[in-house]
């Protein structure tokens, strides 16, 4: 058999069943052999937009997502998505084509090894025919236990020799056995201890908590403490619906409410969070507390440049349980949180329906998540984009759905609408929308003719502004010409039309539900362009840029 071929069969057996990416000379042969195998492949308009599908295709189905690339240019594409996916701890698998083996006069010469180097991703190479299996076993093994991108570079010439392979492949995932870790039980004790002399405990969720399917212990854990439930950014909502004494984020893009109920806390249980310095505003937020911190990963240094109180490298679940019970046979049950006066501010409305402040033609940004978080139902997944106009969305949408946030992510804007491809496609077509910036659409607009192609149920909401939303108001606050950043758009739902989905372009809350409803009837690829008012500050911006306390 040919090395291509080995290779295919090695992807196929690490169970890939979708690929993104783009083809040239020098990866067409084994995107060929995957093809024959039934692995569906997602042709893109650029290498790193596919890089991003398949991040969002990992996040979305836990599996490692894989990309591929030509040689030289092909494989210079994916630079930004390449961190952004690294940055998030995504696991990756990247196949690219390299020309000839120490061919360095060859046009489309690039060291990828060096360039592997530079975007924070791991790599390995295709040296000879024999090493082709190994390589990616490697590769997803890396992938999948370090949660990491990993390059495989494959020379042409090395892709396209003969040779025998008589020994059957095995698949990464039969090299994997990770032990649940154990709660050490003299860290139960510490904990129980911490807990049983406070009076306000809160539990901070993660990503990590969510990932470890891990709510039903936190539930149990709360209802026993009193406490308040928050999350990180990367775990919005999670579990809002299964509990009255759900707080929101905890950190900047928490609520006023939040922030006020949190300084109150005097401990604060974390579950698969890293304790960074925005989600504890570097200590500020909880700043009489004492910690305990539940993760799989080793000790943690928390956001405030401390280490928690009680560290439990432990699996969530069972930490969980060992803990409650543990309270429970020493019968610690406490009211905490759990009070009518909290219960009754925490159901308050978020924003008074009378300070929307709309213009002639373009809605208030906080009045438009509103509609969009009432007339999208729960079961449609949402991704955040990053940006001043998607932190209306990240502090506002109150309905439990599965959220996945980009904010953060290297700071790159544009990611976002391909996150959501990958998502649908990683959910078996689910319709999932995406709340972005105009300037971020359009940085990818050709990738929603992607999204057509394929016929994924993309809903693209563009919070648009026309201009550079964060860098609009940066300015300003700064005394600069903040028109230098206002950049005039088309009309974003025609543009969808010509492309091959749906579109709409609303100015009024009524134009918004229809359009929201028309998707909903019908879901297929839809963008909707909002045009909003740049008169309305975001609550972090108001935060950062001006110091207020809102």
């Amino acid at each position: 058999m040919k090395v291509y071929e080995a290779l295919a069969a090695a992807f196929a057996a690490e169970g890939t069943t979708d690929v993104f990416g783009m083809m040239g000379d020098a990866n067409m042969h084994w995107m060929n052999a995957l093809a024959t195998r039934g692995t569906r492949l997602y042709e893109v308009r650029h290498e790193g937009a596919g890089l991003s599908m398949a991040h969002g295709y990992a996040r979305a189905s836990g599996r490692p997502g894989v990309v591929t690339t030509t040689s030289g240019p092909g494989t210079a594409q994916l630079a930004t998505s390449m961190i952004v996916a690294s940055r998030a701890r995504i696991p990756l698998v990247a196949f690219c084509g390299e020309t000839p083996l120490g061919d360095e006069g060859a046009v489309q010469y690039l060291d990828q090894r060096r360039f592997a180097a530079a975007i924070e991703c791991e790599f390995l190479q295709v040296t000879k025919a024999e090493s082709a299996a190994e390589v990616v076993q490697r590769a997803f093994y890396l992938a999948r236990t370090q949660s990491r991108p990993v390059m495989i570079s494959a020379p042409f010439d090395v892709q396209l020799q003969e040779f025998e392979d008589d020994m059957p492949y095995v698949p990464s995932t039969e090299l994997l056995r990770t032990p649940k870790l154990l709660p050490h039980p003299d860290r139960i004790q510490q904990a129980c201890e911490i807990i049983g002399a406070s009076k306000r405990v809160v539990i901070v969720a993660g990503r990590g908590a969510r990932n470890a399917e891990a709510g039903e212990q936190i539930l149990a854990l709360q209802r026993r403490t009193g406490a308040l439930l928050a999350t990180t950014l990367q775990a919005k909502n999670w579990l809002s619906a299964e509990t009255e004494y759900h707080v929101g984020i905890a950190g900047l893009f928490g609520s006023r409410l939040a922030m006020e109920l949190l300084q109150e806390a005097d401990c604060v249980v974390s579950v698969g969070a890293s304790l960074n310095h925005y989600t504890i505003e570097s200590g500020y937020l909880f700043p009489e507390a004492r910690f305990i911190q539940i993760d799989t990963a080793p000790h943690l240094v928390m956001g405030n440049g401390q280490v928690a109180d009680c560290y439990m490298q432990a699996d969530a679940v069972t930490a969980l349980v060992a803990l409650t019970g543990a309270l429970g046979v020493r019968g610690i049950e406490m009211e905490g949180f759990h009070t009518p006066e909290v219960h009754g501010r925490l159901t308050a409305p978020l924003i008074d329906p009378a300070e929307f402040r709309s213009q002639p033609g373009l809605l208030d940004p906080r009045e438009a998540i509103s509609v969009l978080d009432a007339e999208l139902p729960g079961e449609i997944g949402l991704v955040l984009g990053s940006g001043h106009q998607t932190d209306f969305g990240t502090m506002l949408f109150q309905r439990s759905r599965e959220i996945t946030s980009n904010y953060g992510m290297f700071g790159a804007i544009g990611q976002a609408p391909l996150l959501t491809i990958g998502t649908v496609v990683a959910n078996g077509g689910k319709p999932t929308f995406v709340v972005e910036g105009d300037a971020s659409f359009l940085m990818h607009l050709s990738e929603f003719e992607t999204a057509c192609r394929y016929g994924l149920p993309v809903l693209v909401v563009v919070m648009n502004d026309e201009g550079l939303g964060a860098e609009y108001h940066k300015a300003k606050a700064k005394g600069l010409d903040p028109e230098l950043a206002v950049i005039p758009t088309p009309e974003l739902g025609t543009v969808g039309k010509a492309l091959g989905g749906g579109g709409a372009t609303v100015r009024t809350t009524d134009e918004l539900r229809a359009a929201l409803a028309e998707y909903v009837r019908d879901p297929r690829p839809t963008v909707i362009d909002v045009r909003i008012t740049r008169d309305v500050l975001s609550v972090p911006y108001r935060r950062m840029q001006y110091g207020e306390d809102v």
